[in-house]
């Protein structure tokens, strides 16, 4: 009788043998650095993919169209990006679908000081701050935030138009990179902007009189943040391989949820460099900006909702489908895989 690679796997754990051929699986995995893909980091800094027979061979992206690119060029087996560029790189003939979740959310809005006080005036009412801003300023409010397709972007038009109902006039929309606009906070040449964590909490660190005014969940509703994407190849050659990986993730993910602080370490090696210090990696885990969710079916109500609203802002002309997108019984299979531990 033949037994298959995962059976002969899962046979294995359970009786707390490692076998040879789970030793050094390489995966190459592609990530853009963002709060919501912490689960990634936390798994590859730990040591438990490698416990876990995973050799990661980690890909940093500072943009999503770079990302698509490589993951489409087969150089990459696993990406861990928002779920929007998947979607339409899929719709576009990119074999591959998500196996998990990673978060909701990730982003803030956050006002300068004048904004601040006219948001704290008008009872928090978008439309009435921003409004009392231009009568007070002569000039409309700057806003920063990051180029069109954007998750950041789209909930801040998301919360401008269809939320707080603002007039047009009262608002400038500046696109920009992720560093700028958090540098533009600081140095005031924006009024206003939409930050990643943990710069949405590192910035009103570093300046008091800059407020947090909204969340992206309050956005947006649950707009989702990252997701795991599986290529096709990988599900089709090493199925085993993208289910310890699940399964890994998962595993991450109940730590950040549970014990950020033990979990901040490895978010800070990935994001926060020299300029950033551990508590405020572990503040910015527990931040409102962000949940942590691993369970695809969470998010696909909001992702149709998401890719429908960025055809009525132009990002593409027609929404992606989604069948197909979501790997359901992919991540369902993986977060029951052992791990031989």
């Amino acid at each position: 009788m033949m037994i298959d690679r995962r059976t002969l796997l899962a046979t294995a754990a359970a009786a707390g043998i490692r076998p040879a051929l789970a030793q050094s699986a390489v995966l190459r995995v592609g990530y853009v650095p963002v709060i919501g893909a912490s689960a990634l980091f936390v798994l590859a800094g730990n040591g438990s993919a490698k416990d876990a027979g995973l050799d990661l061979k980690l890909s940093k992206f500072d943009s999503g169209p770079n990302a698509i690119q490589a993951f489409a060029s087969g150089t990459i087996d696993i990406l861990v990006i928002g779920v929007a560029p998947v979607a339409v790189a899929r719709s576009r003939g990119l074999a591959a679908s998500v196996i998990a979740a990673g978060a909701v959310g990730g982003t803030a809005f956050l006002a300068g000081p004048t904004l601040a006080k006219a948001f704290s005036d008008n009872g928090n009412d978008p439309a009435k701050a921003f409004a009392a801003f231009r009568s007070a300023a002569g000039r409309k409010a700057k806003l920063g935030t990051l180029p069109p397709g954007g998750v950041p972007t789209v909930a801040l038009h998301h919360w401008l138009w269809k939320v707080g109902h603002v007039d047009r006039a009262d608002v400038e929309i500046v696109n920009m990179g992720i560093e700028v606009v958090q540098q533009a906070m600081l140095t005031g040449a924006i009024d206003g902007g939409t930050l990643l964590e943990p710069s949405a909490t590192l910035v009103p660190e570093r300046d008091l009189r800059i407020k947090r005014i909204v969340n992206s969940p309050d956005m947006f509703p649950n707009i989702p943040g990252v997701v795991a994407a599986a290529s096709g190849e990988l599900q089709k050659t090493r199925p085993d391989v993208a289910d310890r990986f699940v399964a890994l993730f998962q595993r991450a993910t109940e730590l950040v949820r549970s014990d950020p602080k033990k979990a901040a370490p490895f978010v800070l090696a990935a994001l926060g460099g020299d300029l950033v210090s551990e508590t405020t990696i572990a503040n910015a885990l527990v931040s409102p900006a962000v949940s942590f969710v691993n369970d695809p079916a969470k998010i696909r109500q909001a992702t149709e909702a998401l890719l429908a609203y960025q055809v009525e802002l132009g990002d593409f002309q027609k929404a992606p489908p989604l069948d197909g997108l979501f790997d359901q019984a992919a991540y369902e299979r993986g977060i029951r895989t052992p791990l031989g531990r």
